[in-house]
């Protein structure tokens, strides 16, 4: 059974969407196996620009199966919003489309939760969505957490929201009081739940099915790898693994049916949120990067820091996940720009680090070591063969496959998939 998984090699917003979109309509099913509703993918389908939060991509195309694996968590409202948005723009979305009953559910005293940290000193806060992924998670990891299939028990759900409620009452307190907030959640619960149950199933049993009949299966991440939790610029990270790894214990399929990894980048270097940024270019240039490429996150809006491709950053990201391909996005962004320029390591005081560090003192303190390379003018979304390209936009493509020691499968422009040049002929998630 032929099995790939598309993640994120920098600190998110690659444009996985756009490519989980492009090689879906190749696959059979399309699994999301972390994060909740703080992603944000978004698309070009028909025209028209979708952007998705907890739906896989590969739902805009009819006819696949979607899946949303153990490793989410899911609120109940934001997923009855989102569905309801498609299928109010004539996607269709039930019986596609499957929830496992061991993914964890959010509710709103963890968004309570995650704004109380967020606020309580600048100190602690991290720049999270503010959508209660954080405290999920951590109640999934403290054994307190209410799972899908928990939250559709009536009873068990109240007994379970009870001593949730009884635990976090002297921090949620600060909010409001504990009856108002079991009011506000119980205000809705049946009709969310009735909503959900129609949706959820024993996932790992659907996708051990589909392996045996031989089914093309597609994984796609949330975020990247620089915001995992093992992997990432802790403690600036997300509270999941968006690594290639995390889709194994995330959709509970083994490793011996995932076949490669695709890693997507961008052309440059973006992330939202605090925490270290070597390459960040606070000038004229990177105004230039976050206008041109209308880099503003899809879920909050807020504005992408703009930097310098990192090499590190992503040797870093293809050594962890098993990159030998990626795919390249936003190459047109850099059009105007010279010079362009790779980072190729670090400086620390004396030291000359070619690694990303762990350490985050290292990470906070490293000056970038840049090659320079000529720009390019033209318009790259224009043209339709790679060879056609001007000759320092080649060049710096390949520059970076050599940086990263892997080969580039494919140029992508713009968020519509028909924007995007094949390189590597031989992909067989591109046939």
């Amino acid at each position: 059974m032929p099995s790939l998984v598309v993640i994120g090699a920098q600190w998110g917003d690659e444009g996985k969407g756009k490519i989980v979109h492009l090689i879906g309509k190749n696959s059979d099913y399309i699994v999301r196996y972390q994060g909740g509703n703080n992603a944000g993918h978004t698309v070009v389908f028909d025209g028209k620009h979708f952007v998705l939060h907890l739906l896989p991509s590969g739902i805009l195309e009819p006819g696949k199966k979607c899946v949303l694996g153990n490793g989410l968590v899911i609120d109940p409202a934001a997923f009855k919003e989102e569905v309801e948005f498609f299928e109010n723009r004539k996607i269709k979305v039930r019986g596609r489309l499957y929830v496992s009953l061991a993914a964890h559910v959010i509710l709103p005293y963890h968004k309570y939760l995650d704004t109380l940290r967020e606020t309580a000193s600048k100190s602690g806060a991290i720049g999270t969505t503010r959508k209660g992924i954080g405290p999920a998670y951590s109640d999934k990891v403290g054994r307190t957490g209410i799972r899908v299939a928990d939250y559709l028990e009536p009873e068990l759900f109240q007994t379970l929201l009870d001593q949730n409620l009884k635990e976090k009452e002297p921090l949620l307190s600060q909010v409001k009081p504990i009856k108002q907030i079991r009011q506000e959640i119980m205000k809705d619960y049946r009709e969310l739940r009735d909503f959900m149950e129609q949706f959820a199933t024993d996932t790992t049993i659907l996708l051990s099915n589909a392996i045996k009949k031989d089914q093309r299966m597609l994984f796609e991440s949330a975020q990247g790898t620089m915001l995992d939790v093992d992997f990432g610029t802790y403690p600036y990270v997300t509270s999941s693994n968006p690594i290639a790894g995390g889709a194994c214990s995330g959709a509970g399929v083994g490793p011996r049916y995932i076949d490669e990894v695709l890693g997507v980048i961008k052309a440059y270097t973006t992330r939202v949120g605090d925490g270290p940024f070597p390459t960040e270019l606070n000038s004229a240039e990177g105004n230039y990067l976050q206008s041109k490429g209308q880099e503003f996150g899809a879920t909050t809006g807020r504005r992408r820091r703009c930097g310098w491709f990192d090499a590190l950053v992503v040797k870093h990201a293809f050594r962890i996940n098993g990159i030998k391909r990626f795919a390249l996005t936003k190459l047109d962004v850099l059009e105007g720009l010279d010079p362009i320029r790779i980072c190729v390591g670090y400086k620390v005081g004396s030291k000359t680090l070619s690694n990303f560090p762990v350490s985050r003192t290292l990470q906070a303190n490293s000056v970038p070591i840049y090659k320079n390379f000529r720009g390019f003018k033209g318009n790259l979304r224009e043209l339709k063969d790679f060879s056609a390209f001007p000759l320092e936009a080649r060049r710096f493509v390949k520059e970076i496959e050599k940086a990263v020691d892997a080969k580039c499968a494919l140029v992508s422009m713009g968020k519509s998939r028909e924007e995007t040049l094949i390189l590597d002929k031989d992909f067989p998630w591109l046939q």
